[in-house]
């Protein structure tokens, strides 16, 4: 069986950080199996497209997000991302 998945790693990213926003990014690249440096990147994409902000909290960050972005590829912008987050989020998250 192949390794691909059907979630970018900027989704991957996002889950995580909306799941718990307090996050650090050494534990989001843990969850999603990337490198740190990675994630830094992601986040710095999610906030250059306005998904999401990030607010200094001493040493730590903590994100609010922008769920009511379209998502942007034209075969899915007629859906949101809370659309999607609600799809993949569970109960307990």
């Amino acid at each position: 069986m192949s390794d691909w998945t059907f979630f970018s790693n900027h989704a991957h990213v996002l889950f995580c950080l909306v799941q718990n926003p307090d996050r650090t990014m050494r534990e989001v690249a843990d969850l999603v199996g990337i490198t740190e440096r990675a994630v830094q990147r992601i986040v710095t994409d999610l906030e250059e497209a306005n998904v999401l902000s990030r607010e200094k909290i001493g040493r730590r960050n903590s994100y609010r997000f922008s769920l009511d972005r379209p998502l942007r590829h034209k075969l899915e912008a007629h859906r949101n991302i809370e659309e999607v987050i609600s799809l993949i989020a569970t109960a307990d998250s």
